[in-house]
């Protein structure tokens, strides 16, 4: 570890091109964590169920699972630059297609606006993820890639404050009892105002990303392009499926984004059951869960400096599972503070997890890299069956057997790791 001390984080020359792709990281974060507030503001809005509302997760994780191999293909084919221009462009797309959505008032608008824009954040983090590890030298790509993904949180504390301040603040408080006893128009008028306010939001972020684009636009970058062009494919998805570090490294990421998103997309509707407050006062506690996953990141990459990687996520992993034990058992302000801690043991996991699994693939960095990004669909799927636990069980708390489940793969991973490739370079 004191080699690795001694080697820059960043090399040369790259730190304003880190700086302009970091900031990238902050982006996904913010819209990430808008979407996971709109489960509340949805069922609310249009009185649906968990399971209903989970369709939000479906086609925002779904789109990133469907774009990221293209992505790939994109930026093998062409440069990092290219895919992150492209992703820009969509994710600007997808919010500004709020605002017909916000008209037509028709759920499944609003969930293809989702689609198209979690399509560009595929495309982004598809890009920007390798891109930041060949930003200097492999030994210190996991701490790099920590680094970066550091300001991903940030980004997600703004994206809970416009959410907090601009959507869930503008809720009507009538519950869906009291909403179907309401005259359609009267209905529908409240549900347009309680709309506009989610559109003006997301086209807000839009006018910003497009100055963001066109900074991207007009900057040079340095280009890290393969210099063989030629695709392969099928031979290099057959070495990657050879390769039991990467094949792990997938599935544990499949199981954490499940249990990620899991979490912070209950999370308000578990303060609201356990505190009795509603969605705009539930969404502090919400905030706090993500201050926390934001500090810890700076935490855990400052201690990868003497402790493995894969020691850290070991070890925050198995935190993590006791402190969802708690929140299944307990009740009360006690639930609602296991589940908070619960964000600080994830902060590590998705960089972590991403690097351990990137580690040595050369040439097939770009479809290797598409395949951990595809792993997000677990943030999809995992939280719809999390859903219809909710319903059909009717708790809240037997509902966070699932995300409990998900860290218990992450924490295999982390035990067999060193064996499964034992040349590992571990910074």
């Amino acid at each position: 570890m004191e080699k690795n001390n001694r080697i820059p984080v960043i090399a040369p020359g790259n730190k304003w091109p880190f700086i302009l792709i970091t900031s990238l990281f902050f982006l996904w974060g913010l819209a990430n964590n808008m979407t996971d507030t709109l489960l509340a503001a949805f069922k609310r809005i249009m009185s649906m169920t968990d399971f209903q509302t989970s369709w939000i997760q479906m086609a925002f994780y779904g789109s990133y699972f469907l774009l990221a191999l293209p992505a790939a293909i994109l930026i093998k084919k062409y440069t990092y630059k290219t895919g992150v221009l492209v992703g820009l462009g969509l994710f600007i797309l997808g919010s500004l297609l709020f605002y017909p959505a916000s008209i037509s008032m028709v759920y499944s608008h609003f969930l293809l606006a989702l689609f198209i824009l979690a399509g560009g954040l595929s495309i982004l983090e598809t890009a920007a993820n390798p891109y930041i590890i060949s930003m200097g030298s492999e030994e210190t790509a996991t701490r790099r890639l920590n680094l970066a993904q550091s300001f991903n949180p940030i980004g997600s504390i703004a994206g809970i404050l416009l959410s907090k301040f601009f959507i869930l603040s503008n809720l009507n408080l009538l519950d869906s009892e009291e909403r179907a006893t309401m005259s359609a128009d009267g209905l529908k008028a409240i549900q347009s105002q309680e709309l506009n306010s989610i559109m003006g939001t997301y086209v807000g972020v839009a006018i910003f990303l497009l100055f963001v684009w066109l900074l991207v636009k007009f900057t040079k970058m340095p280009t890290a392009s393969d210099k063989i062009k030629n695709l392969d494919i099928l031979p290099t998805l057959k070495r990657l499926l050879k390769n039991k570090n990467y094949v792990w490294s997938v599935v544990a990421q499949f199981f954490y984004m499940g249990a990620q998103i899991g979490l912070w997309s209950y999370t308000i509707r578990y303060v609201m059951q356990e505190l009795g407050k509603n969605e705009d006062e539930s969404s502090v506690y919400y905030l706090a869960s993500i201050v926390l996953f934001s500090a810890s990141r700076f935490v855990f990459t400052a201690l990868m400096k003497y402790i493995l990687p894969r020691k850290l996520l070991l070890y925050a992993a198995l935190f993590g599972v006791l402190c969802i034990f708690t929140v299944i058992y307990s009740s009360g302000i006690v639930g609602v503070i296991a589940l908070i801690l619960t964000s600080g043991c994830m902060s590590l996991m998705f960089p972590t997890i991403y690097g351990l699994g990137m580690a040595k693939l050369g040439e097939d960095s770009k479809i290797g890299g598409s395949g951990l990004i595809m792993a997000i669909l677990g943030g999809a799927v995992l939280t719809a069956i999390q859903g219809v636990i909710s319903d059909t069980t009717a708790s809240i708390h037997l509902s966070f057997y699932m995300p409990l489940f998900c860290l218990t793969i992450v924490a295999v991973y982390a035990a067999i790791q060193k064996k499964i490739q034992p040349n590992i370079l571990e910074s």
